[in-house]
């Protein structure tokens, strides 16, 4: 290889530091034709490290959730690491799920871009890993959770029993997996329990920024009710109606751990930002639900005050931790 870019020291990050790949390890890479670019950076990059790699570039699915043709699906069971930057997200998806449990370590770069790809891994995961793993003991002690913000949300649900995931970044275990940048802690708010109303006035799954008009979720019985804020409310709702009820489900609750990411418009990096959370409506199956759905999309949340079992957590975005 010639002299290293940037993007070939992300990649190299990514396989080396973030998976930790051994050399005899086999590596799949699977992209679309929006994020060829990364893919192939990525591919080079393995071989260049001495693996045995392969690189499928399939159709861009349609939504974040869908699965994989069954072919690919099959593939990712095969290779001990599996890098997927695709347009639209597969973590949440039967084919993600099925490679884990077979013990494949699966990294998933959803709406990933070049920009977010050099700053995101550059970003130091042993603090990201070390914060993430903290927050997921607080959280898995905690059986109530609410959130208020300046934007208007005051949303509170249960999470006692519920497992949390701490998105650390490093996936070096067999069938470990997550998002690639990363830094979160999330888990699925018990079904039926959500109550109140959330804003979104950072960035939406499929969305993008937010622009000047938020968009105000109200939410009943753990499903969101009613969907206003101009275009992007009337976009949101469109994509869960094409659904069903099940895309309604408040399906996620998360705290961003990654003091490095910033919002950019992808959701892969803007649900990382330190100082925000998000919430997801449909499918919580990968986290400990009950609701398997093929859409999962996050509304991230500027400034949050957040409260387990009345104690304050984090308080206008700061962690107190």
């Amino acid at each position: 290889m010639n002299k290293q870019t940037p993007l070939d020291k992300a990649c190299i990050t990514a396989i080396k530091d973030c998976m930790g790949a051994k050399k005899n390890e086999k590596i799949l890479i699977i992209t679309d034709e929006f994020k060829h670019e990364i893919g192939y950076a990525l591919f080079e990059n393995a071989k260049a490290l001495g693996h045995n790699a392969l690189f499928v570039e399939m159709k861009s699915g349609k939504i974040n959730g869908a699965e994989p043709p069954g072919e690919i699906a099959e593939l990712m069971k095969k290779f001990d690491v599996v890098l997927v930057p695709t347009a639209k997200s597969i973590t949440h998806t039967d084919a993600r799920r099925a490679a884990s449990a077979n013990g494949v370590r699966v990294a998933t770069f959803p709406g990933i871009t070049k920009e977010i790809m050099i700053r995101g891994m550059n970003a130091d995961y042993k603090a990201i890993a070390k914060r993430s793993i903290k927050l997921k003991r607080i959280l898995e002690k905690a059986k109530h959770v609410r959130v208020t913000a300046p934007a208007g949300t005051d949303l509170s649900f249960d999470i006692g029993g519920r497992t949390a995931i701490a998105s650390k970044g490093l996936f070096q275990k067999n069938g470990e997996s997550g998002n690639l940048p990363t830094g979160e802690t999330f888990l699925a708010p018990v079904e039926g329990t959500a109550e109140g109303v959330f804003v979104v006035d950072g960035s939406m799954a499929g969305l993008g920024l937010i622009g000047n008009v938020n968009i105000k979720i109200e939410v009943e019985k753990g499903f969101a009710t009613k969907i206003t804020g101009g275009r992007s409310a009337k976009k949101l709702s469109e994509m869960l109606d094409k659904v069903g009820k099940g895309a309604r489900n408040i399906a996620e609750f998360g705290i961003g751990t990654n003091d490095s990411a910033r919002l950019s418009g992808i959701l892969l990096e803007d649900e990382k930002v330190m100082g925000t959370i998000h919430i997801a409506v449909g499918n919580n199956i990968t986290m400990g639900g009950t609701f398997h759905v093929p859409i999962h999309l996050d509304g991230v949340i500027k400034k949050p005050t957040v409260y387990l079992d009345e104690k304050l957590l984090m308080k206008d975005g700061k962690l107190l931790i």
